[in-house]
């Protein structure tokens, strides 16, 4: 029978609390039905609630249900768009984060990254009528947390000139999130030694249909086979791998974005025919590991890898992850190339190693999310090396306080 924790219950109809409880109940099969549809009744009777509401949403957005989740939000956004996430331990740090309305991929998930630390977040929902809360929260630090949709690019340029003069510490500036759009990073990353990140297309529909795709030209990739998806989607939602003009006619038969990314595919299987992802997280340009997915599919999803039925693919999991400084080592070269050109001071890199020894790089963004809530039984590896990202990013905080109070005092 699927449990709901009787204090996460309590917690989400009094207070806000964040992402992290909730995926903590989604990746180990908590009952997050069953929460939802508590809250729900609880929102009936307590119309006025917004840390509620909130809450609720992010249920909701957990579950997949997208339309009435952005329903429930925008009611509780109706009622105020500052929340405040306690910390469960004597408040050391006070973090700032500016966050758009929007699902689960919208915003950098730092709370699942902090669960559990001294920092308490003040998140803060941006709309063009009030880019800070008012009155303005003490805080040491402030993070742009969300992504470089169409919707908040306008956004993400009203509050650059601001945040460049900005009293406290800003993590992630506005100017630099644009560099993790598909496209763009492609352009940025390449010409870097043992880095290879096939160039990635934004196209329209017309141009995808074309023939002069499939032939090559100064817009597209030169053969099949190619990667395409729709701009603006997550987590593998419509992407394919198409071999050939006869699939690509049938992907567009099926498909009806009105422009999409396309770009090479790179075979990175391994000797025996699996394919490898891992997730790396760069914390002020310094490597950490957050997990490796192994799986006989090249879109490899941790989710759907057979990470948690399969003894063996944790054993090969626990042993990369040991042996993580020899990888970043390996890789110096390209990691740094990538925090300098980014210019972002915390993402996350999905990648591969191919055959010939380079990193191959899909994706670079802020708003992947790390976590240490797999089970401890599965999985107690991860949680020795997620430890080391967790404490890296509660000290990086410190460090960043501890150099404004200087610079104040000189």
């Amino acid at each position: 029978m699927l449990q709901m924790p009787a204090r996460v219950a309590e917690r989400a109809q009094a207070e806000f609390i964040g992402l992290a409880p909730i995926l903590r109940m989604s990746i180990n099969g908590g009952d997050l039905r069953g929460l939802a549809q508590l809250l729900l009744d609880a929102a009936g009777r307590d119309e006025n609630n917004a840390c509620l509401w909130m809450n609720l949403a992010t249920a909701m957005f957990a579950l997949e249900l997208e339309q009435p989740g952005s329903a429930v939000q925008q009611q509780a956004l109706s009622m105020q768009r500052t929340y405040t996430r306690a910390s469960s331990r004597a408040t050391n740090f006070r973090l700032l984060m500016l966050m758009a309305p929007g699902n689960l991929a919208e915003n950098t998930p730092i709370d699942c990254l902090l669960e559990d630390s001294p920092v308490e977040l003040t998140c803060h929902f941006v709309s063009p009528d009030e880019l800070f809360p008012t009155p303005l929260p003490e805080h040491d630090a402030l993070l742009v947390a969300f992504s470089d949709s169409a919707a908040n690019s306008p956004l993400l340029e009203r509050l650059s000139p601001i945040l460049d003069q900005w009293p406290r510490p800003v993590i992630n500036r506005p100017a630099f999130i644009a560099n993790t759009e598909r496209s763009r990073a492609s352009q940025l990353l390449q010409g870097v030694p043992g880095l290879l990140m096939p160039p990635t297309y934004p196209l329209p529909r017309a141009a995808v249909e074309s023939a002069a795709l499939a032939q090559g030209d100064s817009c597209g990739p030169a053969a099949f086979p190619i990667i395409i998806r729709p701009l603006g989607s997550q987590a593998g939602h419509e992407l394919e791998r198409i071999a050939d003009a006869q699939a690509l006619a049938g992907y567009m038969e099926r498909v009806h974005a009105p422009a999409l990314y396309v770009s090479p595919f790179v075979d990175y299987s391994g000797d025996d025919g699996r394919f490898r992802k891992i997730r790396v997280a760069l914390l002020d340009g310094v490597p950490y590991v957050s997990h490796m997915a192994v799986s006989s599919n090249w879109m490899v999803h941790y989710l759907n890898a057979g990470m948690y039925e399969d003894a063996a693919k944790r054993r090969e999991e626990e042993a990369f992850m040991d042996r993580f400084d020899a990888f970043a080592q390996r890789h110096a070269v390209a990691l740094r190339a990538i925090h300098e050109r980014c210019g972002l001071d915390y993402l996350c890199i999905d990648c591969a190693e191919t055959r010939d020894g380079q990193l191959l790089i899909f994706e670079i963004d802020h708003v992947m999310v790390v976590h240490s809530m797999d089970s401890l039984a599965l999985f107690p590896f991860k949680h020795v090396h997620m430890a080391k990202l967790h404490h890296g990013f509660e000290d990086y905080l410190y460090r960043l306080r501890a150099a404004a109070t200087e610079s104040e005092q000189t």
